[in-house]
């Protein structure tokens, strides 16, 4: 019974830090997004969304695609790939491994919300809390799935990668040129807040925060993959609006 359970447990942090379980528990976050973003700000003249998807629309725009369409077939194409490569493994999908992933992400979310923002008070002497008032809760709510999805979407999976492949003609070990490239994302990470009609007002705490955050992020990234990381991010961000 011991070697069961510890196959099980082998096979659960195997399979679902794939892209297959990632993309499968990412793709409700986008879907819900995408929904109550509109159903939130019904009747508004201009939508307020996430930085980094005005960002990919802008980017369909200029091509000439529609923002929500190209967005939409996208997705369904990358997914498509993904199902049709793992497609002999479908059999054996279990659903309640996505039950055991958003536990894992939410211990994620509520344990770093916890050590990070305590570690820095505790040194800095600082407030971490932001003025999130100006938008309602159910925007904010709407936001925060947005930002677990294009947030990682970018700033791990693109943005590290880039950085990574680039920085490699100058460093010699991988490790170092993986290392740096967090590093500088995570920076990036933490600058996007203070940019935008509804940007924090920059502090050294805050940057910080997000900073260690940001590195924090790229270690669950490589660890358990994009599903996870994605849903992490989300979570925290509805403790933070909600003051959980």
């Amino acid at each position: 019974m011991a070697k069961l359970n510890a196959y099980s447990g082998s096979s659960y942090f195997r399979q679902t830090r794939g892209l297959y379980y990632s993309y499968i528990f990412s793709l409700p976050l986008y879907l819900l997004y995408e929904a109550f973003i509109r159903f939130s700000q019904l009747g508004s003249d201009q939508m307020v969304r996430i930085s980094v998807d005005i960002w990919f629309q802008t980017l369909f725009s200029f091509l000439g695609f529609d923002a929500l369409t190209a967005a939409l077939g996208l997705a369904l194409i990358i997914g498509g790939i993904i199902i049709f490569r793992q497609r002999d493994n479908l059999p054996a999908l279990k659903f309640r491994y996505f039950g055991f992933l958003l536990v894992e992400s939410a211990l994620y979310a509520f344990l770093f919300s916890i050590l990070i923002s305590q570690f820095l008070e505790l040194i800095l002497q600082m407030d971490l809390q932001q003025n999130i008032t100006s938008l309602s809760k159910f925007q904010l709510f709407s936001l925060s799935l947005g930002a677990g999805l294009y947030e990682e979407l970018f700033f791990r999976v693109f943005l590290v990668s880039v950085l990574f492949y680039g920085l490699q003609y100058f460093f010699q070990g991988k490790k170092t040129a993986y290392t740096v490239s967090a590093i500088l994302a995570a920076v990036a990470f933490s600058g996007v807040h203070y940019i935008g009609e509804f940007a924090d007002t920059w502090t050294l705490s805050s940057f910080l925060f997000r900073f260690i955050f940001g590195l924090t992020l790229n270690v669950i990234y490589v660890i358990r993959g994009f599903g996870c990381v994605a849903w992490t991010h989300a979570l925290y961000d509805l403790l933070v609006v909600f003051k959980i």
